[in-house]
């Protein structure tokens, strides 16, 4: 709904996510992430965004589709909040899930590397012993 609306009134009043975050101080990608919901602007940059973009903060944040009347800027925050938490949540379970996987695909491939050396070492070992055998019943035959 706030990502709607930033980009919505951006439009409207003509302005490029380029022109809108150098209106504020912000790079473009940060205007992106706005729009498309990623992330939030904090309670200040709020109010300058809805300067910026001509309207007011309660505007902003209201459901323009809707027709209704925009729930206050408190409750709309605590909304908001609720959902990036649910986001990074579940972008927090993921990054965990790639490191456990990871570190599974390491630990997998050191035990490959030591039992490989372990095996080696002993058709070494072994080899090595029949060659002197070999060799001590050629030396005893001679």
């Amino acid at each position: 709904m706030l990502g709607d609306n930033i980009k919505r009134y951006r439009t409207s009043c003509g302005m490029t996510q380029e022109a809108l975050a150098g209106r504020l101080n912000v790079v473009r990608q940060t205007v992106s992430k706005w729009e498309k919901g990623m992330s939030l602007p904090d309670a200040e940059m709020l109010v300058h965004l809805a300067a910026a973009l001509g309207t007011d903060v309660e505007t902003l944040l209201g459901d323009a589709d809707a027709g209704t009347s925009p729930m206050s800027t408190e409750e709309q925050l605590a909304r908001i909040n609720g959902h990036l938490a649910i986001k990074n949540s579940q972008a927090r379970r993921f990054r965990i899930a790639v490191a456990v996987i990871a570190g599974a695909i390491l630990l997998l491939s050191l035990l490959s590397i030591i039992v490989s050396a372990v095996v080696n070492r002993t058709y070494t070992f072994e080899r090595d012993k029949v060659d002197v055998y070999t060799y001590e019943l050629e030396t005893v035959e001679n």
